[in-house]
């Protein structure tokens, strides 16, 4: 490629991510006159990818593998054939990030929603009652991807009260450390030069459940109706699916952001890092407990335990802590026959262990 195509590549794919550091990891399909390009849709096996020449349709049929979480995916670069019909996606580069999802089927495979996202936008409805324990999922599964996560209250004009929305504008923070939370009035405007702010730079996924208001979040965002947007109930705040495909768009004030249909589960995927990183003060916590492996149970000197007597570890933290591990631990263990073999040892350890307890305490009641 010469110096002059480079730099047409380079201004053309600019707006949409490219990089030198992209253009380094495409170097080695240069000979082979393969085209460089971003996955912006994928549907039935194929994709639409943006490349200098313009966008093109191409087929995945080369790199769908049977790992489900190497195919082809939104946010994805790939190297394409430069003419055919059909044209094919060669190869993707490497990632640099990816969030992933556990499937709702009995094979435990991993689910990936978008690739090389530097922002997690997590969109939660104030028109309903906050759920906490959802936001730490979504949480966890974004510090996990290897993006920023990002909370975005949407719908915040139904709180008119200050007080009210600050209340909950708390409480989410003391549930995300460490994380923007942005309330947001798609309608009216508030927050948004906020957010905008935050997503001018690099890719952004926008994440939650159906009616949530992302469609008109990435409206606003886009500023135009590009997106659909379909009424939610006053009941419960839900609505049907208005994005039914993950689509990448570019962002007027720079950036680009990938648009995902309302997501009714979100089940983790080998996320343990990230549960880590929402409950960062129990690892804090954990560090000044008696025993290096105590598992905050019942254990004497747990200053875990210690923290959530004294009103400084809310219970309801702790709890959603414990949850989303043995979720994790579960999905990890489908697949993994040396951990499997670990969580049933460390069964048996602790049944002996109660046991024993129970035993002790009758030996006690019958001396006495």
């Amino acid at each position: 490629m010469s110096s002059s195509s480079a730099s047409s590549v380079s201004s053309a794919l600019a707006p949409y991510g490219w990089d030198e550091a992209w253009a380094e990891a495409f170097a080695p399909y240069q000979a082979e006159g393969l085209l460089p390009g971003r996955v912006v849709r994928v549907d039935r096996g194929q994709c639409d990818v943006v490349t200098a020449d313009g966008p093109l349709r191409a087929d995945t049929a080369f790199v769908t593998p049977h790992d489900p979480l190497r195919v082809v995916c939104t946010g994805d670069w790939v190297a394409v054939e430069p003419g055919g019909n059909p044209r094919y996606v060669r190869t993707c580069l490497p990632r640099r990030t990816a969030f992933v999802r556990s499937t709702s089927s009995q094979r435990s495979e991993g689910q990936i929603l978008a690739a090389n996202v530097d922002h997690a936008v997590i969109a939660v409805s104030l028109a309903v009652e906050l759920d906490l324990g959802r936001i730490e999922r979504f949480l966890a599964l974004s510090w996990e991807s290897g993006a920023q996560p990002v909370v975005v209250l949407t719908k915040a004009d139904l709180v008119p009260d200050a007080v009210t929305l600050a209340h909950l504008v708390q409480d989410v923070e003391t549930s995300a450390p460490g994380v923007p939370v942005v309330p947001v009035s798609s309608l009216g405007g508030d927050g948004l030069d906020v957010l905008a702010a935050i997503v001018g730079g690099g890719t952004s996924v926008l994440l939650g459940q159906s009616g949530a208001g992302k469609s008109t979040l990435a409206n606003a965002l886009l500023g135009e109706d590009v997106m659909a947007v379909q009424a939610t109930r006053d009941v419960d705040g839900k609505g049907r699916h208005t994005t039914t495909t993950r689509n990448l768009l570019v962002l007027p004030g720079g950036g680009v952001l990938i648009d995902t249909p309302g997501l009714r589960g979100v089940g983790l995927w080998d996320a343990e890092t990230g549960v880590e990183q929402v409950f960062s003060e129990i690892a804090e916590l954990a560090e000044r407990c008696r025993f290096h492996d105590c598992a905050h149970e019942a254990e004497p000197g747990c200053a875990v335990l210690a923290a959530v007597d004294s009103g400084e570890l809310p219970q309801r933290r702790l709890e959603s802590y414990r949850k989303l591990l043995r979720e994790n631990q579960r999905i990890v263990a489908k697949t993994d026959a040396r951990l499997r073999a670990e969580i049933r040892k460390d069964w048996k350890r602790k049944g002996a262990m109660g046991r024993a307890a129970m035993q002790a305490k009758r030996g006690a009641h019958w001396r006495a």
